[in-house]
């Protein structure tokens, strides 16, 4: 009689737990090409199974969760998932990599202009990373002496040279004439400094975010070989920067940050949203709704304090990089705050390692608000310290405010699903948040 007991209650069991006692939300296909080092097999274990990926016994989070990196070979890999109930194989078609290998070619000096605003100008020939230095306008007159892949080399001095990607730029055969300079000036505001410099056309100009200033340059490279114009302006502690072009007159803005908090513009950012997902996480959540949770109680508790805030989006909407850049600086935003959650890149993953909290910035503007924002929220939520970091992320490029990204835990390490799945985690988060927007504010 118990024995039969027994044995109902295990088929029961199996059956309401499905055929391998698993769901994977990665991979999606069984069998699948990639050009990836690693596969990642993310899920949520659905009984009291244990889990084995090639013979490996897989760590399972008390809410199921699980998460495991298998290195890949090129050619065909079999993966084994083996959990109590039975045996799933996948099979990855590991392709290799297409190598885009340029070497950098001289050419005949030619003259070029600029196709439109923002555009990146480069240290190196690749397009990503942090090797922006500088956003050109429309219309810049450049000099051309090389290209290597998608990069055009632009001559600026006798020593300097910098890269422009081939599509942002129309070459032309006019002759080569240098800009004339008109003239220099200096304003000097309780809360800013101006400086503006003037051509007879438009030049490239570089931006170096110095220790105590920064130094702007702007580059002649048809007048001579060195003939380059520095501005040197100090900076305050707390500050954030501009710069505008009308005709060949740059203006260049330098302003100190509100020192009360409640003079502030606090732009809260929940990233992702509408058809874009972002990160999915082992139980199948989307990073987009967890952001928009976590911004919701940030600028509410901000509200509730009397702060003057602005989101992004308060609900899921698809809103696009450039719309999120634009409504903070419509809003002369002094602080911008994007939230995320994290994901596994394509290195093998550690549980152990790969968790916790990260705080990103670009911009040395931004760097002590992001080491504030990281012991806050740290200290808050209790997650692991994942560290500062900088990073090219589009919306915390701009300089006219002081901008960070945080990414509150990983989606894809199944410690940290136990703690984002829970909502008054994304509370603390949330005070975590307020709290290092106002440490850093009253600094």
């Amino acid at each position: 009689m118990i024995r039969g007991f027994l044995f109902l209650l295990l088929t029961f069991f199996i059956l309401t737990t499905g055929t391998y006692g698993f769901e994977l939300v990665l991979p999606k296909e069984k069998q699948s090409v990639t050009t990836a080092n690693y596969a990642f097999f993310v899920g949520r274990a659905k009984g009291f199974e244990s889990l084995k990926i090639n013979g490996e016994n897989i760590f399972i989070a008390s809410n199921g969760a699980f998460a495991h990196s298998v290195k890949l070979k090129e050619g065909e890999n079999r993966i084994v998932l083996r959990t109590t109930y039975g045996v799933q194989i996948y099979k990855i078609f590991k392709s290799k990599a297409i190598q885009n290998e340029y070497s950098i070619e001289n050419m005949e000096p030619v003259k070029a202009y600029v196709n439109h605003d923002n555009t990146p100008l480069r240290s190196t020939p690749v397009d990503a990373g942090l090797n922006r230095i500088a956003h050109l306008f429309g219309g810049t007159h450049l000099i051309i002496d090389g290209s290597k892949g998608n990069f055009l080399r632009v001559k600026l001095s006798k020593d300097k040279a910098a890269w422009i990607a081939k599509n942002d730029v129309t070459i032309t055969n006019e002759s080569f004439y240098p800009a004339d300079f008109v003239n220099m000036d200096t304003e000097r505001f309780k809360n800013a400094m101006i400086q503006t410099i003037t051509f007879s056309k438009k030049l490239p100009y570089t931006v170096e975010d110095n220790e105590n200033e920064i130094i702007f340059r702007v580059y002649n490279p048809e007048l001579s070989e060195d003939s380059v114009y520095n501005l040197n302006i100090p900076k305050p502690d707390k500050y954030a920067y501009n710069i505008t072009l009308d005709d060949g007159k740059y203006t260049f803005k330098v302003r100190k940050l509100p020192e009360d908090i409640k003079d502030m513009t606090i732009v809260i950012d929940a990233g992702h949203g509408g058809s874009e997902k972002g990160a999915i996480g082992c139980l199948g959540d989307e990073e987009k709704n967890i952001n928009l949770k976590i911004a919701q109680y940030t600028a509410q508790i901000l509200k509730d304090k009397g702060f003057n805030v602005v989101m992004t989006r308060d609900y899921d909407a698809n809103v696009t990089l450039t719309d999120r850049i634009s409504i903070a600086k419509e809003n002369d935003a002094d602080l911008f705050v994007s939230i995320h959650l994290n994901s596994i890149p394509d290195i093998p993953m550690n549980i152990h390692k790969n968790r916790g909290t990260s705080v990103f910035y670009f911009n040395n503007n931004s760097k002590r608000f992001a080491e504030v924002m990281e012991n806050s929220v740290t200290n808050h939520a209790g997650t692991h310290n994942d560290e500062v970091r900088t990073a090219s992320f589009a919306v915390i490029r701009p300089t006219e405010y002081a901008g960070i990204l945080v990414e509150v835990a990983y989606m894809t390490n199944p410690m940290d699903s136990v703690l984002y799945t829970n909502d008054k985690f994304l509370r603390k988060v949330a005070k975590g948040i307020v709290d290092g927007v106002i440490k850093y504010a009253k600094e």
